[in-house]
């Protein structure tokens, strides 16, 4: 793959670069193109390469891919299923049983009780829903100022336009002609609950509808919360009569060792959005967990009761259920969430180790089976993950200078400390250049 110059020589300024005609997502594309890594066939934790190489997945691709790669019983669930039926939609009297069973069985794992679960195609749109579900909640009620969301500083939360307008990653914001896609949005700190506390004040408790927060927040850095930010959150959200949304997109199905995050911090969520791990990325599903004092005013038996508008054409694909309950099946009989908790010593020993020996590195993070190395600022993430690459492994640099480590849930422990110590070989090498 070559960068083609398509700019006339007599034409001054920078020359027009081109490629393959997919356009590469969150990428600057003059520094991608002709670079891109073109990953044709998995296996468990690895992935191979168009041009012959073979990588571990220290990533699990976008922090999904937990039961690792190219996994029969997945194959073999979509494929039985689409024998029988491909999907078909669930608006008004229309559903269909994988649907329905799926529903059924988030409703039992789920760690709000009771709840009602609306399902689509990935975590953007769960996001999406989830928001406009919090701000359709309060204008039932009757109470129309509250429209604001509060998400944190460093957040992520997709790039449809909720997402993008609750982003905490102001670059994720900018560009579009105002501070925000959706005007009714503000943020928090990230770790500091009297900054959260104050802003409620500023902007008014009778004017929030929701605060919306990872529980580990992902892109950001790879940052746990700090002790008591949570519950603090939770407390704010329960004084001030505001929704309570918890994103655990990245973080839901094991990826912290429980099957929520919600039961790792002893959080009580009014509404929890899922994706990625439901399927390991085996078919694109997501959704919301959505709690009582919410759904029950739209199930009440009367003429007047309300709607709310959600639904897509794929929401409750039946290809995708399928697929997800056989997951479910999977991380059970394989025991694959308590393996995340023993993950997870290895991880910190091993980056305790780490930082111990290595200068470079200033801080490292752990929690469950997410880990975040921050390198000093001399040292540049991108360059380490480059040269992880050369050395077979890929990691993926993140704000804050910083290396993400969030492996399949299938990874021994001898593959860990490999993957350790090639980052550290990789930050090695790059220190002596």
């Amino acid at each position: 793959m070559s960068l083609i110059d398509v700019s006339s020589a007599a034409t001054p300024g920078p020359r027009l670069v081109d490629g393959p005609a997919l356009w590469p997502a969150q990428a600057h594309t003059p520094t991608v193109l002709g670079r891109q890594l073109v990953v044709e066939r998995g296996e468990g934790s690895y992935v191979f390469t168009a041009d012959g190489r073979r990588l571990f997945d220290g990533t699990a691709g976008l922090w999904h891919a937990n039961i690792g790669h190219a996994h029969p019983e997945l194959a073999e669930a979509a494929y039985e299923q689409m024998k029988r039926l491909e999907t078909y939609h669930i608006f008004a009297r229309f559903t269909n049983d994988k649907a329905l069973a799926l529903g059924e069985r988030l409703a039992g794992i789920s760690p709000i009780d009771r709840p009602k679960v609306i399902l689509n195609s990935g975590g953007s749109d769960a996001i999406d829903v989830a928001c406009k579900l919090a701000r359709r909640h309060w204008q039932r009620e009757g109470r129309t100022n509250k429209k604001v969301i509060l998400s944190r500083e460093f957040a992520y939360h997709g790039l449809h336009a909720y997402g993008t307008s609750i982003a905490g990653l102001d670059f994720n914001r900018e560009g579009y002609g105002t501070e925000s896609l959706v005007p009714e949005t503000a943020r928090v700190s990230f770790n500091d609950p009297q900054d959260v506390a104050r802003v409620v004040a500023e902007v008014g408790p009778e004017n929030i509808a929701a605060i919306v927060t990872e529980p580990v927040q992902g892109t950001g850095g790879v940052n746990p919360p700090a002790p008591g930010y949570l519950e603090a959150i939770q407390t704010i959200c329960r004084e001030n009569d505001i929704l309570l949304i918890l994103d655990e997109v990245i973080t839901g199905f094991g990826r912290l060792g429980t099957m929520f995050a919600a039961e790792r911090y002893g959080i009580e969520p009014d509404l929890v959005t899922f994706a990625k791990g439901i399927t390991s990325g085996y078919a694109p599903l997501g959704g919301v967990l959505v709690s009582p004092r919410v759904w029950e005013p739209f199930y009440v038996d009367s003429p007047e009761t309300p709607i709310f508008r959600h639904g897509a054409t794929y929401a409750g694909h039946a290809t995708a259920a399928a697929v997800a309950l056989r997951h479910l099946d999977i991380l059970e009989r394989d025991g694959l969430i308590p393996r995340v908790r023993e993950l997870e010593t290895v991880l910190e020993n091993e980056f305790a180790q780490l930082a111990q020996r290595q200068a470079a590195v200033t801080d490292v993070r752990v929690a469950g089976l997410l880990g975040g190395v921050t390198l000093a600022d001399h040292l540049k993430a991108e360059h380490v993950c480059d040269d992880l690459i050369e050395l077979g492994y890929i990691a993926r640099p993140l704000r804050g200078n910083t290396v993400q480590v969030s492996p399949p849930f299938i990874i021994s422990n001898h593959e860990l400390s490999l993957f350790v110590t090639a980052l550290e070989q990789a930050i090695t090498e790059r220190e002596n250049r």
